[in-house]
């Protein structure tokens, strides 16, 4: 079968079942259904700390097939999922599936669990390093379904990702049960992620290397949500939690583009006194902050919020008033995780708060302005951020495709030509976004504008900006690069690129030797 973008999709998937085709953006738009949750009652006076994850694992009755669930707010310091995986593997259980909401290099011991079937399945919205080129080389027994930040919390609340045991990394737990992400030598910000979790596994563990005296303060995970707690050495290095460069590029080829966006921006007439804004923690995305952190100033504006992963540098201008309030998912760095913890203005927010499609209202809806990224764009405006230039998993929607169809104004922004190839092409390898959610592309050589927005290309021609065609940029671009050779895929299915409302937009399938 092919979908609305001539996607071919299997009917049928093993390991995942039947596929439902992506039809559009907001096609699945209406009433749905939630799932319910059994839980067992807890009995007073009775402790719910355990001596140790092996303890764990026996409580909460692991089997074989079972779905396992982890959050990522420690990131690449993150030690949770590697413990607990080395425990389910000492007692020879098999056939896990693994529902990550993102995976880096720091979990590569999961690449040996994978060879030795203990796990045949992952969920993630992100993957890279080792799991993900094991996942690409088709290792994993069953296709790796890709989820978007909010499509996870969406399918989690829909049923359609049935979690057994949720383990969460609590940077702070207290004896009843009660986490929050602020307290501990690991603290790490907001747990928005691990919401869903929590609220929807049928056991949840917090494992803490910072266990208190009850009642904690604040709570972010409430005790109702908690099965057992587990006290150990150290869940995570806080290093690992910095995402991104955090700074600035000095690259002039970023502030060039970083210049051209601002002035986009400017031009589309939504900086206004309650502006809102999100970008990624890239050096060029955060010039782009920069920049128009400069024209609000002048403008004299503030704006209503900044949200997503929040950076130190969207900290600074909450500080210097520019924006009212931040809503924050995930800490990018210390700075994000120390204005969170001292400042009521900066609120935490759940993944389902922040992008489920399928709710009475997500954060995205309310995005005036959003900076994205892109690894290839097509001539569709359809970006690819899941798959490189060489067909392997590097990456994956993350808040991609949640936050571009929910704001008024999408820009991605990427240099035209990265590691001698070109970024526009003819056909993207993975669609990771759809190109009706993408409003403009702005490079170094030119901008382009989706031609839906005839509003804004109406604006921007009063400007001396540089606007053509994507068909323009694409030709610009192979004039300096050559066509590039198509990568040759054979015909195993290594994973299932899901949009944020649970339909199949594509399929990531394994590279040719």
């Amino acid at each position: 079968m092919r979908n609305i973008l001539g996607r071919e999709i299997p009917k049928y998937i093993e390991g995942y079942g039947r596929t439902k085709l992506f039809k559009g953006a907001f096609e699945s738009l209406g009433e749905v259904q939630k799932t319910s949750v059994n839980i067992k009652s807890a009995v007073p006076g009775k402790s719910k700390i355990l001596k140790s994850i092996k303890e764990a694992v026996d409580a909460c009755n692991i089997k074989d097939g079972m779905t396992i669930s982890f959050h990522h707010h420690l990131r690449n310091g993150d030690y949770v999922l590697n413990m607990v995986l080395d425990e389910i593997a000492k007692w020879g259980i098999k056939d896990i599936k693994v529902a990550a909401s993102s995976i880096f290099p720091v979990h590569s011991p999961l690449v040996e669990h994978i060879e030795n079937g203990v796990v045949t399945g992952i969920y993630a919205n992100y993957m890279s390093g080792p799991v993900a080129e094991a996942v690409s080389k088709g290792l994993l027994k069953y296709p790796a379904i890709m989820h978007t930040h909010g499509g996870r919390a969406r399918a989690i609340e829909a049923g359609d990702l049935l979690i057994d045991v949720a383990f969460i990394a609590a940077p702070a737990c207290d004896t009843y049960g009660n986490v929050n992400g602020v307290a501990g030598k690991t603290a790490c910000g907001s747990l928005g992620y691990a919401i869903p979790d929590a609220m929807y596994g049928k056991k949840v563990v917090a494992i803490t290397d910072h266990l208190v005296a009850y009642p904690i303060c604040p709570i972010e995970i409430s005790q109702e949500y908690i099965d057992y707690i587990v006290n150990v050495d150290s869940i995570g290095d806080a290093k690992g939690i910095v995402s991104g460069t955090t700074k600035i590029t000095k690259d002039p080829v970023g502030l060039k583009i970083a210049k051209m966006t601002s002035k986009v921006i400017e031009v589309s007439g939504l900086l206004q006194d309650g502006f809102s804004f999100q970008t990624g923690a890239g050096g060029t995305s955060l010039a782009v902050a920069s920049y128009v952190k400069e024209l609000m100033k002048k403008k004299n504006i503030q704006g209503s919020f900044a949200a997503g992963g929040i950076t130190g540098y969207i900290v600074e201008m909450f500080k210097e008033g520019l924006f009212k309030c931040l809503f924050d998912v995930q800490c990018f760095d210390l700075k994000a995780i120390e204005s969170y913890t001292n400042n009521k203005e900066h609120q935490g927010m759940s993944a389902s708060m922040y992008g489920n499609p399928h709710n009475k209202g997500a954060v995205v809806n309310n995005l005036d302005v959003m900076i994205l990224g892109a690894t290839e764009i097509d001539t569709g405006f359809n970006v690819n951020v899941t798959t490189g230039s060489n067909g392997i998993i590097m990456g994956g929607s993350g808040g991609h495709s949640d936050t571009a169809a929910g704001a008024k104004l999408v820009i991605v922004v990427t240099q035209l030509i990265k590691g001698r190839l070109p970024i526009v092409v003819d056909r993207v390898t993975t669609v990771t976004t759809p190109g009706e959610t993408i409003d403009v592309l702005v490079t170094e050589r030119g901008i382009a504008v989706n031609p839906k927005r005839q509003d804004l290309i109406e604006r921007l021609k009063k400007t001396n900006l540089s606007i053509m065609t994507i068909e323009e940029l694409k030709q610009l671009a192979e004039e300096m690069t050559g066509i590039p050779k198509k990568i040759e895929n054979d015909h195993k299915l290594v994973a299932v690129v899901e949009y944020r409302d649970g339909t199949v937009i594509d399929v990531v399938r394994r590279i040719k030797d």
